[in-house]
């Protein structure tokens, strides 16, 4: 085993979880050019330009000033202007509450990881080696300018937002596979949470530097997330199913438990090797329904090898789920890819779904501006 650990390549920590035994994930990235590709100046790309430079991006370049960088949106902590959070009132419950909701979240992400299972369902065949069969894929595309309107009506964010449409949909999904039946089978949805703190992008370099910004490479942890349940109110009023996924993400954001399962995992490599953490984050996917992870583009439009890039997307392979929801922005756009198990999930369904059920929020949201007024 000590030769086997020597002999590993060096990658990153998330590469020595995702590149084991145990679990083997990969991560295909599509770019869809607005003009066709030029097979002519692929071979001499490749060879003069990804594999002499290396680092990531190298290539790619700002569509209207290449000389520029890429900027991606920044991601700003929330301040309380409550003016007097301070008080001695205020500050005494909220660690109470933070330290009991960190402990029920921690214990709880334990559970879920190694001995509590999601029900078999429409969107969980439970099957053992669902990670070596085929995966179907759906794409869409939904406006960012839409979703920001949605989140200023609801006073809720962007994540709120789209996470609260994939849940709706993907009840609606479940409740029309099983025949038209109310169904109330415990779901749970893994959201993948990069925990590297992400102010802006930077280079290789500039992360591998002793006191850069960015550690180098990702660090994560899941966060574990119950499907609310698809009753009559939320039927009439679809925004109350994003309500409701804002009240469930944003207690479970209040607790310290993300940060504990992404140590755990941590100690378990350092005591145990990668290898028996790898196992802990399978049995983690493994239990769970489905899992959801989103990246943040770039603002402005992207060229690569002087082809526009009009859209973008990306996808897993490798999980043990049947299930799995990426999200990505580019531009003024959000794009949700649905990556499902072969013939158990109708991918196109569920696609339609989830545009209809982020319809229905839309115009519930409309109607409540209406009501407002």
């Amino acid at each position: 085993m000590e030769k086997e650990e020597d002999a590993l390549e060096p990658v990153s920590p998330t590469g020595q979880y995702f590149n084991s035994l145990a679990l083997n994930l990969s991560v295909l990235g599509v770019l869809e050019t607005e003009v066709p590709i030029d097979d002519s100046k692929t071979i001499p790309l490749v060879r003069d330009v990804f594999l002499p430079i290396n680092p990531r991006f190298s290539s790619i370049m700002r569509a209207d000033n290449p000389s520029l960088p890429l900027t991606f949106p920044s991601v700003q902590p929330r301040v309380d202007t409550s003016g007097d959070h301070r008080t001695i009132f205020k500050t005494v419950p909220k660690i109470f509450s933070l330290l009991f909701n960190t402990v029920s979240d921690f214990l709880g992400s334990l559970m879920k990881s190694s001995l509590v299972e999601d029900d078999l369902s429409p969107i969980r065949s439970g099957d053992i080696g669902i990670e070596f069969r085929p995966i179907a894929l759906a794409s869409m595309t939904f406006s960012l300018g839409q979703i920001k309107q949605i989140k200023a009506t609801l006073g809720v964010t962007i994540n709120d937002v789209i996470t609260g449409s994939i849940f709706l949909g993907t009840r609606l999904y479940m409740q029309e596979m099983s025949k038209g039946s109310s169904d109330h089978s415990n779901c749970t949805a893994l959201v993948l949470l990069n925990t590297r703190m992400f102010r802006s992008y930077q280079s290789i370099q500039e992360m591998v530097k002793p006191k850069a910004e960015s550690r180098w490479g990702n660090h994560f942890a899941f966060l574990h997330v119950q499907l609310p349940e698809l009753v009559a109110s939320t039927e009439l009023n679809p925004i109350e199913f994003v309500r409701k996924a804002q009240q469930i993400i944003k207690r479970k954001r209040s607790s310290l438990a993300v940060y504990l399962t992404a140590a755990f995992v941590e100690i378990v490599k350092k005591l145990k090797g990668h290898e028996v953490a790898a196992q802990c984050i399978h049995k983690t996917l493994l239990n769970a329904s489905m899992a959801i992870t989103n990246m943040i583009g770039p603002v402005e439009k992207m060229s690569l090898a002087n082809h526009p890039i009009k859209g973008m997307y990306f996808a897993v392979s490798g999980n043990p789920q049947s299930l799995t929801i990426t999200i990505v922005s580019y531009m003024d756009e959000l794009r949700v890819t649905v990556g499902a198990e072969k013939g158990f999930i109708d991918v196109q369904k569920l696609k339609s779904y989830i545009e209809e059920a982020f319809q229905m929020i839309i115009k519930s949201a409309a109607c409540e501006i209406q009501q407002m007024q």
